[in-house]
């Protein structure tokens, strides 16, 4: 495994990283079980703070203060809804992770934990589909970039941790 890039199964609001991300919609203020639990572990102040903020296009990132969460940022992004793969979802979600990762940089964060971003939450994206995606698209940057230096996949069940893993000992070398 690549040192840079490590997967974890567990939760990610407990993640002591420069930034976690969270998988949101449009409006910042909904979205699957990534939002809830992030939105309940940093307390109201995010919610208050993504308020202010506006609106988050799909594959954008925002990011925003961790409030009460170990990681001091939250970067939002928005993925694509499913509609079998034909309509651009693939090129939304690797932007999700492009503009996360780039956000990130711009930033000075050295380290960012993201979820498996897309696959989690109706209509979700395939994870046979969103893994390699997620993997490649990391690997990608960071082959290409010093900062991150270290980013997490944080997978909260068993079946998304096996998927991200078999993507991940199939792009390596």
């Amino acid at each position: 495994m690549t040192p840079r890039l490590k997967l974890q199964l567990g939760d990610i609001t407990s993640m002591s990283t420069e930034a976690v991300v969270n998988s949101t919609d449009e409006t910042m203020a909904a979205g699957g079980p990534v939002h809830v639990a992030i939105h309940l572990a940093a307390g109201p102040g995010l919610e208050e703070e993504v308020a202010e903020l506006g609106d988050c296009p799909v594959g954008e990132a925002r990011i925003t203060a961790g409030h009460n969460l170990d990681a001091p940022y939250v970067i939002h992004t928005v993925a694509p809804t499913w509609l079998g793969g034909e309509a651009g979802e693939l090129e939304q979600l690797a932007d999700c992770y492009l503009n996360t990762l780039r956000l990130a940089r711009a930033r000075g964060l050295r380290s960012v934990a993201f979820p498996s971003i897309g696959s989690g939450h109706q209509p979700q994206i395939p994870l046979d589909v969103a893994a390699p995606l997620a993997i490649n698209t990391i690997l990608a940057f960071l082959d290409a970039s010093e900062l991150p230096e270290q980013v997490y996949l944080v997978c909260f069940n068993i079946k998304a941790y096996q998927a991200h893993q078999k993507a991940l000992k199939e792009a390596l070398p």
